[in-house]
């Protein structure tokens, strides 16, 4: 299979593109020729090494991923070949960079015909993140007030439309250039992280959604009032050291169970959320890609496309 992947870590300059061996479907898996792949933050960070090392390479990266089955292992009963699926591979598991990709069948979903391969991988992990985040992990109820930050990326513009569509006030950071785009989102209110002033402006806050990581998630749960809940994604596995012993500080662990995703299908399928923005690359661009992810100031979603 082709497949785009590293020989060891460092800048998007590491990636090599060319032929690895197929996999195979193990006990309770499926093999998935991958059509669309996502790219998420977390990828970068993994390739960079700022996550953790890697020492089984060549290494394929990538969490998310849409297809079509090729090959059913032993045990499995509920798909067959020829099933188009989305998923998000198990925690631990990488490899979606690629043509195919083995992956237990339990944590995969069924890919709607309403939706493109390429729209179901970018709702994929976005939509898990942003469903966990919002209603497990804050459990954010109607008529509480949550700031979410960096309102036009994948992850935060989903738990924008998540978080009205349960009928909570929302306040959203982002740039000039994206106000628009969050403001179609839903967003209560938007604050140009550059120019106003975001604590004075977000005060009092019931919850948090921390996308951005770095001194953000340092400095936005000042936002909170007393008793207030904030959960972090862009900040590694642990929460940062906050100096506020009066919230709760949240690291949301998004589950890849199969009812998550039907979820995250039944809230586009009833309009509660629609699709984020979406920019193509070709498999080989993989570089180009992440140059643009590790900017960080993109809106919507990446993906790598095969097919």
């Amino acid at each position: 299979m082709k497949a785009s992947y590293i020989l060891e870590q460092g800048g998007p300059e590491v990636f090599r593109y060319g032929e690895l061996p197929d996999p195979v479907a193990g006990q309770g898996e499926v093999v998935i020729d991958v059509y669309a792949a996502s790219v998420n933050g977390a990828d970068w960070k993994v390739r960079s090494g700022s996550y953790n090392s890697i020492s089984n390479f060549p290494y394929i990266l990538g969490r998310d991923f849409s297809g079509v089955i090729s090959e059913v292992g032993p045990n499995v009963d509920d798909f067959r070949v020829g099933d188009e699926v989305f998923g998000v591979c198990d925690v631990g598991q990488e490899g979606a960079y690629a043509e195919k990709i083995s992956v237990k069948a339990s944590i995969i979903a069924d890919k709607p015909d309403t939706i493109t391969h390429y729209e179901a991988a970018a709702l994929a992990l976005t939509g898990l993140t942003a469903i966990i985040s919002i209603q497990e992990t804050l459990k954010l109820t109607s008529g509480e007030r949550i700031l979410i930050t960096g309102g036009a990326g994948g992850v935060a513009s989903l738990a924008i439309q998540i978080s009205k569509n349960i009928g909570a006030y929302v306040l959203t950071t982002t740039s000039a250039s994206n106000i628009n785009y969050v403001r179609s989102l839903g967003a209560d209110v938007i604050i140009d992280y550059k120019n106003d002033e975001v604590n004075e402006m977000a005060k009092d806050c019931d919850a948090l959604f921390e996308t951005v990581g770095g001194d953000v998630a340092i400095t936005s749960p000042n936002v909170l009032k007393k008793g207030g809940r904030a959960a972090f994604i862009a900040s590694g596995p642990e929460v940062p050291r906050v100096d506020r012993r009066d919230i709760d500080l949240l690291r949301p662990n998004v589950g890849r169970d199969r009812h998550f995703l039907e979820r995250v299908i039944s809230l586009y399928e009833t309009k509660a959320i629609r699709l984020p923005e979406i920019k193509t690359f070709d498999l080989s661009e993989s570089e180009a890609a992440h140059r643009i992810s590790e900017g960080r100031h993109f809106r919507g979603k990446l993906i790598l496309v095969t097919k």
